[in-house]
């Protein structure tokens, strides 16, 4: 049955590298991608863990995930944190802000201006950054890396959320912190 796989290869070089494929992207590859690991997910799935990879699927993407060593648990909190930190930031630019959803940078720049809020975050976002061009140019490239993002119009500058979004959103809601886990934690 994998020699009927098709993309093994491009699928694997996409999805090793953290990033994700999305049902929306706009790039014709990455939908052939999708739709080819949706109509056999089982065989595909079977094909990743024999090297140590599981396929694992989301509202709208796909992704690998890998068992990790306990050392590597503290650097994913880590970077949980950032990622709780940036999805705060652009709720608070738009409630709305999710899969499916266009903005262009701009319109965050100057939103940061206009909201006291949303400015106290910025600055928050990236210490060694202070002006909010480019905070907002660093976020839009961790996005974009991450696939969470693409790039819908160059000439206008416009980025379109990628399904992929939803396991940030995912991700940060699923940390309940109790109030008896916080009376745990030292302080």
């Amino acid at each position: 049955m994998e020699n009927n796989l098709r993309y093994t290869e491009e699928i694997f070089n996409l999805l090793s590298k953290g990033e994700f494929i999305s049902s929306n992207s706009g790039a014709l590859a990455i939908k052939r991608y999708y739709d080819a690991i949706e109509e056999d997910f089982a065989s595909y799935y079977d094909y990743y863990k024999g090297i140590g990879f599981y396929l694992e699927s989301g509202d709208g993407y796909f992704l690998f995930t890998r068992k990790e060593a306990k050392i590597d648990l503290e650097r994913k909190l880590e970077a949980a944190m950032r990622w709780i930190d940036y999805l705060s930031f652009l709720k608070t630019f738009n409630p709305v802000f999710g899969p499916g959803y266009t903005f262009r940078p701009a319109d965050i720049v100057i939103a940061i201006s206009c909201n006291m809020e949303l400015k106290e975050k910025a600055g928050k976002l990236f210490c060694e950054k202070n002006v909010y061009q480019e905070i907002v140019d660093k976020l839009v490239a961790e996005l974009e890396k991450a696939g969470l993002i693409e790039s819908e119009n160059e000439h206008e500058q416009s980025y379109k959320v990628l399904t992929s979004f939803h396991y940030m959103e995912n991700m940060v809601e699923s940390i309940i912190i109790t109030e008896e886990a916080e009376d745990e934690i030292p302080k």
